[in-house]
């Protein structure tokens, strides 16, 4: 009797096959993951002023000047134990017209401000949506998951659209 060999006997080509294919799966989805932790990241240095606003300095900004990034004004409080200024700064200003008066969120200590509201949300939430657009292509592309990157393209998508028609009312 001859001994047959099994069906499924694995050899060193199919092991390296599968060994690249692990490896390409976790460089892949490690690039992914590391993305969109910079997203969240570089969002939350303003998101966090902008949507925990309890305990916060709230008030108004009549925009007197703007030159490049910067935008400055008088200070009006809206919140109880905040005190006018006289010259704030908002920075990486997008869509603030000269003349024009914002809601603002003071951050601690500083003479820094940004706009608050659905608008103020959104726009610390863009470096996100950039994260999103870069991990769609990473994670089609690298990790072949077609599907998932189409529906964190259109996530990102999403919420850049909505920054832009916010910020513009």
């Amino acid at each position: 009797m001859i001994r047959a060999m099994p069906a499924t006997a694995p050899t060193s080509r199919q092991a390296s096959v599968a060994a690249l294919r692990f490896g390409r799966l976790a460089a892949m989805g490690t690039v992914a993951v590391l993305i969109m932790i910079a997203g969240v990241w570089a969002s939350w240095g303003s998101a966090q002023y902008v949507m925990l606003t309890k305990g916060r300095e709230r008030g108004t900004v009549e925009v007197a000047r703007c030159d490049g990034d910067t935008c400055t004004g008088a200070y009006t409080p809206l919140s109880a134990g905040s005190q006018a200024r006289s010259r704030v700064v908002m920075v990486k200003t997008v869509a603030v017209r000269k003349g024009q008066s914002y809601t603002v969120v003071v951050k601690p200590g500083t003479d820094e401000v940004f706009r608050c509201g659905l608008a103020g949300v959104l726009y610390a939430w863009v470096p996100l949506g950039g994260a999103l657009l870069l991990a769609s292509v990473v994670v089609a592309g690298g990790l072949g998951r077609i599907r998932l990157g189409w529906v964190l393209a259109g996530s990102g998508v999403a919420l850049l659209t909505a920054t832009f028609v916010a910020v513009q009312s």
